[in-house]
């Protein structure tokens, strides 16, 4: 009997191989999965939904804004965090920011300039302005200071670039009055869109602000960018501006933010958070 030569014997084994492997684990372990999935943990396997009236709104694990037509805050509902997931929440486009505690200089907008798509120069903002910028918009909408280490009064990072004999405060484009007026004996200037001052050193410069109403989780993305949690004192913060829209007493409020807190994970991971979305829907059929 003849037999085949040895490379093509070897050909032949592997082809087998690639083949039980497609079956087992493409199709076999998909099925079982699933099957398990499906009978053990049949709310989870498809997304935990949350149904409103027979429709589906939401889920229970992604975060969703609570924002107009405009992109401004819907003022009877809470609000969730901010989200660096594409334009907010999408699942399609999940991360962070990547940006990191040094990442403190703007890169300002030249008027009349365009981008590569040709559309207007919208620049880049640091981290710390973003940061700066949420915590003055929380601060005005809950009716609190929205002041922060670091910040501006006008919600910008407090940073300066310090050269020889000069010092620009380089998140301030002119004609803007920087926010201080002189630094280790150098006069403060705003400053130029367009301007390379990269070779200055970077100083920011710390406030006299000592206590911060707005929380961490109000102006900070979390890392998957689909967080459908905020803290409890963030719930809080927004209780009253919530009650008052809605002729609701704040007890009643404070109430329903405490029958939608979850404690921590295993009992002492994280914080006790509270789920957005349950939340607002249990104001909306209270």
């Amino acid at each position: 009997m003849h037999r085949m030569p040895s490379w093509i014997r070897r050909h032949v084994a592997a082809l087998r191989a690639l083949l039980v492997l497609t079956v087992v684990t493409g199709i076999i372990y998909p099925l079982v999965a699933t099957g398990v999935a499906q009978t053990l943990f049949n709310g989870r396997a498809n997304g935990s939904p949350i149904e409103k009236g027979g429709k589906v709104v939401g889920s229970a694990i992604i975060g969703q804004s609570f924002t107009g037509a405009d992109g401004s805050p819907v003022r009877k509902y809470f609000q969730s965090r901010p989200s660096a997931a594409g334009d907010g929440y999408d699942l399609t486009s999940t991360a962070a920011s990547n940006l990191g505690p040094e990442d403190v200089v703007d890169v300002l907008p030249v008027p009349g300039a365009k981008d590569e798509e040709g559309n207007p120069d919208e620049g880049k903002q640091s981290l710390l302005t973003q940061v700066c910028a949420r915590s003055k918009a929380v601060g005005d909408l809950e009716g609190v200071s929205g002041a922060r280490p670091f910040c501006t009064p006008e919600g910008v990072g407090a940073v300066l670039k310090v050269f020889p004999g000069r010092a620009v405060s380089v998140n301030q484009a002119c004609p803007a009055v920087p926010f201080v007026t002189a630094y280790d004996g150098l006069k403060v200037e705003c400053a130029k869109p367009g301007e390379d001052y990269a070779a200055g050193r970077t100083v920011p410069v710390r406030g006299n602000v000592t206590e911060v109403p707005v929380p961490a989780d109000a102006v900070a993305a979390s890392g998957s960018g689909l967080d459908p949690h905020i803290s409890v004192a963030y719930a809080e913060l927004q209780a009253p501006r919530v009650a008052k829209e809605r002729g609701v007493p704040l007890d009643r409020v404070k109430a329903l933010i405490a029958e939608h807190t979850t404690g921590r994970a295993l009992g002492f991971m994280g914080e006790p958070a509270v789920n957005v979305l349950a939340l607002n829907l249990a104001l909306d059929g209270r």
